[in-house]
């Protein structure tokens, strides 16, 4: 028998950090504060796993400004979006019982 969880991605196993993904799935962008509200984190909670999947290539930042207001949004990359879909195909399998 296959091991169920050896496809599933390391990086998404954070609830944050799947939460992030999946907002960022069905978003083009949205704001570090949005973010925050939406998954009702703090601060430097959600800045740390931010971080996380930006180093992993998953997301890409975009700094700029509204006003004179500093202004960060993300975006999911194409490898982030492969990774995680390649992450919820592992679950949904599991969920069914595939092998």
């Amino acid at each position: 028998m296959k091991n169920p969880i050896n496809g599933l991605n390391k990086n998404f196993e954070s609830r944050i950090r799947l939460g992030v993904m999946s907002i960022l799935m069905v978003n083009e962008e949205i704001s570090f504060n949005d973010l925050k509200q939406v998954l009702e984190v703090t601060d430097g909670n959600l800045a740390t796993h931010l971080i996380n999947l930006e180093e992993n290539g998953f997301l890409k930042v975009h700094k700029g400004f509204i006003g004179r207001k500093t202004n960060t949004t993300y975006s999911i990359t194409r490898p982030g979006e492969k990774a995680f879909n390649d992450h919820i195909a592992v679950l949904e399998n599991m969920i069914k019982g595939i092998k």
